[in-house]
């Protein structure tokens, strides 16, 4: 299995800010490694300051599920699956759209995260990284 690389890292956030800043949006975008582990950050000097936190939680939260996190948001709801999980782990998930997982040769190798625009547009920004590095 070829591991996810900082310069696929790399491109993958290029990609993100790139497509969020034709649309004039300021996000944050991380990667994640297969472990959890980061290997890129960048924030948009403008992107609220929250957009850090919540790109990285989103990518954590993908590659632990290994699913878009905007998969995922009706099970997180009273009666859902998931309904418990976001309070059963020490480390923060975050159920809103913006992260997805990372595959390569049908493998997951890791995980992005967006924030800083409206969930759907995260979303849509993360699903471009991704096809534009062929990592969807």
């Amino acid at each position: 299995m070829n591991p996810l690389t900082t310069a696929d890292a790399d491109r993958l956030i290029t990609a993100a800010h790139r497509a969020a800043g034709a649309e004039g949006v300021r996000i944050s975008a991380t990667v994640l490694d297969a472990g959890g582990h980061l290997l890129a950050f960048r924030r948009d000097d403008r992107a609220v300051l929250i957009a850090g936190e919540t790109s990285t939680r989103k990518a954590y939260t993908a590659l632990q599920l290994d699913a878009p996190t905007a998969d995922l948001i009706e099970a997180v709801q009273p009666g859902g699956v998931f309904h418990t999980l976001p309070t059963a782990l020490d480390r923060p998930l975050l159920f809103l759209a913006g992260g997805i997982p990372l595959h390569r040769d049908g493998r997951l190798v890791g995980a992005l995260g967006i924030g800083g625009g409206a969930p759907a547009q995260d979303h849509g920004f993360a699903l471009v990284a991704a096809a534009e590095t062929g990592l969807g």
